[in-house]
């Protein structure tokens, strides 16, 4: 079915400095989806990784804004397309695997497959990356109920009307992290495939930073949560703010019961502003939750202007 007539497929390989691996990549694309147009959308490279890809008959273009989520805001702006295929230009994806996902995407009317990562070898998934992985994804299935066993895989397929609803505000390496809460705010359908993930070629290194981009993406989480979840992420320190003040009200209650005075001055004021600011965190949350529900009906319903993925029983 991945090469049904009529349905366009794009494969989509955002690079930076990938000269090693780039034209394995492409070539193990082209073999498993002989029917789909490959892109190449080059990040500020400063190897032959444009030469390569170009020879290796892929269509190449450039994004200037440095980061991965620049690269997939243009490459998502730019190719139209029914069926979207990303992936890394490393070659640690398997190429191989794609025409099994494109075809459920199709059967099952889906907007969004996660090539889930099996590691090949234990060079290709290091033990950090593997355990932060683990820890951000169980993270985001706490603050929004549901996830994915791996929300951080590059290895994806989309159908249009994912494509063509998601913003793509990121910057960095933490668009996977936005690509999943996006289809979970969403409810889209999505479904998560057990991919093979193999060890670069030698000659690529990875641009990966451990610490810094895994701040990065639990710094993501938290903003999204704060974005989508404001009456909880209000209500919670605003709940916070007042136990700490019905904390310190507690012995100046006591004392006036007691004497019918309050000495302690200062702490009456931090109690009186302490409750003024979880009151008004409260209602922030409130209000703002009223917003992010207007918000997220529009982003539906413009989610549901884009044609549905073509096939389906």
């Amino acid at each position: 079915m991945a090469d049904a007539v009529g349905v366009t497929i794009a494969v989509l390989l955002p690079c930076y400095n990938e000269e090693a691996a780039i034209a394995q990549t492409i070539a193990g694309f082209r073999a498993a989806l002989p029917g789909a147009a490959i892109y190449v959308y080059d990040n500020n490279s400063t190897d032959r990784t444009v030469e390569v890809a170009r020879g290796a008959g892929a269509v190449v273009r450039r994004e200037r804004i440095q980061g991965k989520g620049a690269v997939v805001r243009r490459m998502f702006a730019d190719v139209d397309a029914d069926v979207y295929v990303m992936a890394d230009g490393d070659a640690t994806y398997d190429a191989a695997s794609a025409p099994a996902l494109v075809d459920r995407l199709l059967a099952e009317q889906l907007d969004m497959i996660v090539g889930s990562r099996i590691s090949q070898v234990q060079e290709s998934y290091r033990r950090g990356h593997r355990f932060g992985n683990a820890l951000l994804t169980g993270m985001l299935a706490r603050l929004f109920g549901r996830s994915f066993t791996d929300i951080l895989s590059g290895y994806r397929v989309f159908s249009r009307r994912f494509v063509k609803s998601f913003p793509a505000l990121s910057a960095g390496f933490e668009i996977e992290t936005e690509i999943s809460v996006h289809a979970l705010e969403l409810r889209m359908p999505c479904a998560e495939v057990e991919t093979p993930y193999y060890a670069r070629p030698e000659g690529s290194a990875s641009k990966l930073s451990t610490y810094g981009d895994g701040w990065r993406i639990l710094s993501t989480i938290l903003t999204l949560y704060r974005i989508e979840r404001p009456i909880l992420y209000f209500g919670t320190l605003g709940g916070l703010l007042a136990l700490i003040a019905v904390a310190l009200a507690v012995p100046l209650a006591l004392t006036y019961a007691a004497t019918g005075l309050v000495p302690r001055f200062p702490t009456a004021i931090l109690v009186t502003g302490l409750g003024i600011v979880a009151a008004l965190c409260l209602f922030a949350g409130l209000i703002l939750d009223t917003v992010v529900r207007g918000r997220r009906e529009v982003r539906r319903l413009f989610y549901l202007a884009q044609p549905a993925p073509p096939g389906g029983a």
